[in-house]
């Protein structure tokens, strides 16, 4: 299988690019200068016309959202490697379930509390009320993941898992934008691992935070 993958130093792409490198599958990777506008030129708009990062060309066939090409990633290659449960399975519904929590749930509340705080967007579109709002939402969700990893080493158990990295990389992110993880024991303590990992250190910390 002919697999290229699209992304970006420090970006949305990054936690594919971990997740690559825990499955040691062969890949091409294709660095985008995203400041130069590589992701707006037209035969990269033309696999992905969203115009960000990641984007999986899957023999010849592209593959967007970066959760999406994860669990695909997963299914795909995971499986035989123990870092994805088998089909058929009550952790391949849980990890399914958490994963797309981690981008959908949680993480659309990470970006509504940039879009009310961040410097970045227009000041007319900050709002001080929203964004303590999201600080709430945001740390109910924290609790619900605490309670999972209560005696749990990783989130579906003892071992590590791509379940692990999706979720940990939308929660890491979180804490850059200012989220508030040590009031939540287990999942500080599940972080702190999770950054452990080599493959974390050489993918993660190459120009500083994602973005």
């Amino acid at each position: 299988m002919s697999l290229t993958l699209y992304a970006a130093p420090m970006s949305s792409a990054t936690p594919v690019v971990h997740a690559v490198a825990e499955l040691g599958v062969p890949h091409e990777l294709v660095m985008l200068d995203l400041s130069a506008g590589d992701q707006k030129q037209s035969d990269y708009l033309a696999i992905n016309p969203n115009g960000v990062v990641p984007t999986l060309v899957v023999d010849g066939t592209p593959l967007f959202e970066a959760v999406a090409i994860m669990q695909w990633l997963g299914e795909t290659y995971g499986v035989e490697r123990g870092l994805w449960p088998a089909a058929g399975t009550p952790d391949r519904l849980q990890a399914l379930s958490w994963t797309t929590w981690a981008y959908v749930t949680y993480g659309g509340a990470v970006q509504r509390l940039n879009l009310a705080q961040s410097d970045r967007v227009d000041p007319a579109v900050r709002h001080a009320p929203m964004a303590e709002h999201c600080r709430g939402e945001l740390d109910a969700m924290l609790a619900i993941l605490d309670a999972r990893l209560a005696g749990r080493h990783w989130l579906l158990g003892g071992e590590f898992s791509l379940a692990d990295l999706i979720v940990a990389s939308v929660v890491i992110y979180s804490s850059y934008c200012g989220v508030q993880l040590d009031g939540h024991a287990n999942v500080a303590a599940w972080a702190r691992r999770f950054q452990q990992r080599e493959a974390f250190g050489k993918t993660w910390h190459q120009d500083g935070q994602p973005g």
